[in-house]
């Protein structure tokens, strides 16, 4: 991202569906640490702290009421106290591509409230830390657009969706992807591939980062983590996609490479 953006290239997907529509703000993408004080006072001249234990949360998303069945955020939402994978991608002042910063994994929403807003009826979700059973050995929850939900309707990538990290040496502590299938037919398999140049004869496969073979013709979500937490993952990454049986399949995919 270049410069400074507006909320109208904010985009929202919650366990497989497309809630920008419905939503008229959410945050903050908080991603916060304790301060654990270690100060000694018979020495120190100033009070000193190191980061404990972070908090990561999308704080609330605050929408339309929308009884749409099926996709609508009362259908969606209402239900509380339970697991939701998030991703927010962030547009540079258009729609999100590729490479655009986005936040992202498995929180736990704790809440839903309707309520009156200047005569119109709006819903709020409030979203906890990230749910306590799907914790993953990742305390980092921004990452990058990997690609739009926008529908593929054939095999594989190409050379025009690397996304270049900038360091030859690539990095050494794995990462995680988030996707949401809002539509498609057919089986396919969506995967992460590294590689140290943009030659497409180089890429692999990221050990893990796959979203193993799905059924398209319902919505799909979930969280695939690196084989390794030490996984090597190169300069360059994109997605990738083996169609199966779909022969159209739109996806939104979020990937963290992790920095420590």
């Amino acid at each position: 991202m270049t410069g400074r953006t507006l909320l109208k290239y904010v985009r929202v997907y919650i366990d497989g569906y497309d809630m920008s529509g419905y939503s008229r703000s959410v945050g903050p993408l908080a991603w916060e640490f304790e301060e654990v004080d270690l100060t000694c006072p018979m020495a120190d001249a100033a009070k000193g702290y190191l980061p404990g234990q972070p908090t990561i949360t999308p704080t609330e998303l605050n929408g339309v009421f929308d009884n749409t069945a099926t996709s609508g955020l009362h259908a969606v939402a209402s239900v509380q106290n339970d697991d939701r994978v998030v991703l927010v991608a962030i547009g540079d002042r258009a729609a999100p591509v590729a490479g655009n910063p986005a936040f992202m994994g498995e929180f736990m929403q704790g809440g839903y409230h309707a309520e009156e807003d200047a005569g119109a009826v709006v819903a709020k979700v409030p979203f906890g830390p990230w749910e306590g059973s799907s914790l993953i050995d990742y305390g980092q929850p921004w990452g990058t657009l990997a690609h739009p939900n926008a529908a593929a309707d054939s095999d594989g990538s190409d050379s025009d969706d690397f996304q270049d990290y900038g360091d030859s040496d690539g990095s050494a502590f794995g990462g995680y992807m988030v996707w949401h299938v809002t539509a498609g037919d057919g089986t396919a398999t969506i995967t992460m591939e590294h590689s140290t140049t943009e030659d497409d004869s180089d890429a692999a496969a990221i050990s893990g980062l796959t979203t193993g073979e799905i059924d398209c013709s319902s919505v799909q979500t979930g969280v695939a983590v690196t084989t390794s937490r030490t996984q090597q993952i190169n300069q360059y990454t994109r997605w990738q996609i083996s169609m199966n049986t779909a022969t159209s399949v739109t996806f939104a995919l979020g990937f963290v490479r992790a920095r420590y």
